[in-house]
């Protein structure tokens, strides 16, 4: 049987993931937490700027948790979730690219900017999760959401990469200073996310399970339906404790990718030791994504998810600890070996719980679920940090939170039947 992996929109969907995670490598994990300290947020106390980055963090996610379901059922209802995700993707890309303009201590808005391309990201990834029921079978779920994942982490690393030869070196680039090379990196970072999203553009087709509704009639039917599935919701049980589950364990990853290097930097920690860590962490990730498809193919993705989830819990315990560049490194190593499973075990484990009509509906609510919890993980470290001075004793609160999340998640069976309404 020949592999889907093969498939042209297959790789057309994966595509999608190494153009977007430019944005959350240069932008999100790397450069924006860095230059927002030093340059646009210049001569802050460190705990407020952290402050300030957890409020930008918080409002893209909250925003983005609101509108989710209700955009994806319309989405769904009028046949347009391709249409929907490059809506998000202008976006997207046009606010990265606006940062460039963004001058020294402007730190409003720089939180706007990056709050609204948080936005844009976070949609056009929405729909690209929902368009895996799309491009793929159920039985290959586990293998192609882990194959996109993967290659986000080396396109994503293979940029990043770049950038950071331009922040260390700017005149081989033609460029004054290391903050210039920063501000052209958010340029690439948009160029890149836009080139590499018109194969989706091209070859993904969706499954229409219903005949395409006008916009209007689309988002008054996208309504209609998600207020029907908000009160008849007790009638997906399993679905639901998964997303509690989802919940509290992605609270801790996103607020680890989100706040890594701003930890770092509270602690003392030189930023180039800290973008190289980040940079580390891309390519084990390449690798390790792709290990992560096969553990779900042969053991399940719930006991994927699990074993990512106990290794996440040990590196938070570490990163209370950690005082040296080397052991922020070995920090770094140890998330790249399980950030791209945890992510695309449990796309692929939600997959299988949805049903096919309402997959943007659903991946809405998935959305809404990891956006709220960008809301909590990010504002607690940041409040915590705020209130004791000691960005230390924030970490540890992310152990509760994957703890119960194991817990919960040990009670949905993995292979549940899916859901039908």
């Amino acid at each position: 049987m020949p592999s889907p992996l093969r498939r042209r929109s297959v790789v057309a969907w994966a595509l999608y993931d190494w153009a977007n995670s430019a944005f959350a490598t240069t932008v999100m994990a790397g450069f924006f937490p860095v230059f927002f300290k030093q340059f646009w947020s210049a001569g802050a106390d460190p705990t407020v700027s952290t402050f300030r980055l957890g409020v930008g963090n918080g409002i893209g996610g909250f925003v983005m948790a609101v509108l989710a379901p209700l955009i994806g059922a319309a989405a769904d209802r009028g046949g347009a979730r391709v249409k929907a995700l490059a809506l998000f993707t202008v976006l997207g890309v046009s606010m990265t690219a606006a940062l460039y303009w963004v001058e020294k201590g402007q730190w409003p808005y720089a939180v706007l900017f990056y709050a609204l391309a948080s936005i844009g990201f976070s949609g056009g990834a929405t729909f690209c999760d929902s368009l895996l029921l799309d491009v793929a079978e159920e039985p290959e779920f586990d293998v192609v959401s882990a194959y996109g994942y993967s290659v986000g982490y080396l396109g994503g690393g293979l940029l990043f990469a770049i950038n950071v030869w331009m922040t260390l070196s700017p005149a081989t680039f033609g460029l004054p200073d290391a903050a210039a090379a920063v501000r052209v990196a958010f340029l690439s970072v948009a160029v890149w996310w836009a080139v590499f999203t018109i194969p989706l553009l091209l070859f993904v087709r969706e499954r229409k399970a219903t005949t395409p509704l006008p916009l209007g009639s689309a988002l008054r039917a996208g309504f209609r339906e998600l207020w029907t599935t908000l009160r008849h919701i007790r009638q997906y049980r399993t679905l639901m404790l998964f997303l509690v589950a989802f919940w509290l364990y992605i609270d801790g990853v996103n607020t680890v990718i989100k706040m890594a290097v701003d930890y770092g930097m509270s602690i003392g920690l030189e930023a180039k030791s800290l973008i190289t860590a980040i940079l580390v962490t891309q390519f084990v990730g390449f690798p390790a994504a792709l290990g992560f498809g096969w553990i779900g193919k042969r053991f399940g993705a719930r006991t994927g998810i699990l074993i990512a989830i106990a290794v996440y819990t040990f590196i938070t315990i570490f990163a209370y600890w950690l005082d040296s560049a080397q052991e922020f490194l070995a920090m770094a190593v140890g998330i790249g070996l399980v950030q791209g499973g945890v992510q695309s075990l449990s796309r692929s484990f939600y997959g299988r719980l949805v049903p096919p009509e309402k997959a943007g509906e659903f991946f809405g609510f998935f959305n809404l679920i990891g956006k709220f919890a960008a809301v909590v993980g990010p504002l607690l470290t940041g409040g915590v940090a705020l209130v004791t001075g000691n960005s230390r004793v924030a970490i540890l609160s992310l152990v509760v939170l994957f703890l119960a999340g194991g817990v919960l998640l040990c009670f949905v069976r993995d292979g549940e039947a899916r859901v039908t309404g």
